[in-house]
């Protein structure tokens, strides 16, 4: 597994979990890493991180994305699922209000990596940016909400690409090494065109 660290102290959060897990991790930078030294580390799962800033301080993030989407399991973390929405042709805009570390409840759809997680659970956030939930294509599919309506979890249907805006790695977040798990095994996001989270 490759984790592309957008200069985020959550990175190594994510390392340790993952490890725990039973993954082999390489951590590479963003800004220092090239797309052909990623392919040439030949990854079975890639994890954009977290990170300051927006999609277009994400380095390599994106380039990573669009040659690694559907050739292995990806999963975008914060920043690293606004790159995924970004890219794949949402809007991305400053939040009303920015959250940091703060926990809330997350409804799910109780498939593909959330289909062994509690729904509602909690998980922790800190982030300024939002994804618009009216631009994102067909592509994407929201698997994850807040208790206000707010999209929290995006998946490519039929594929193992996954984007959460939430922390999966933090304390704050009880159950996400559940999720982290589900991903490692490959797990992908079940077809349907249908909304299977309540708004």
């Amino acid at each position: 597994m490759v984790v592309i660290d957008n200069h985020d102290s959550f990175t190594y959060n994510l390392v340790q979990a993952f490890t725990a897990l039973g993954a082999r991790v390489t951590v590479r930078l963003s800004d220092r890493v090239s797309l052909s030294e990623l392919i040439d580390l030949a990854p079975e799962r890639v994890v954009l991180s977290p990170g300051p800033g927006g999609p277009s301080k994400a380095g390599v993030s994106a380039e990573a994305l669009a040659h690694f989407h559907r050739r292995v399991p990806l999963l975008g973390v914060c920043l690293g699922y606004q790159v995924l929405a970004q890219e794949m042709g949402a809007r991305v805009v400053p939040n009303g209000e920015p959250v940091h570390g703060k926990a809330c409840q997350i409804d799910h759809d109780r498939q593909g990596i959330f289909a062994a997680m509690p729904t509602p659970f909690l998980a922790a956030r800190y982030h300024s940016l939002a994804v618009v939930e009216e631009t994102l294509p067909p592509t994407l599919r929201v698997v994850g909400r807040d208790q206000e309506g707010s999209v929290m979890a995006i998946g490519t249907p039929g594929e193992a690409t996954w984007g959460v805006q939430f922390h999966p790695e933090s304390f704050l977040t009880p159950e996400g090494t559940i999720l982290l798990g589900a991903f490692l095994d490959g797990v992908g996001c079940p077809l349907g065109e249908e909304e299977s989270v309540a708004q």
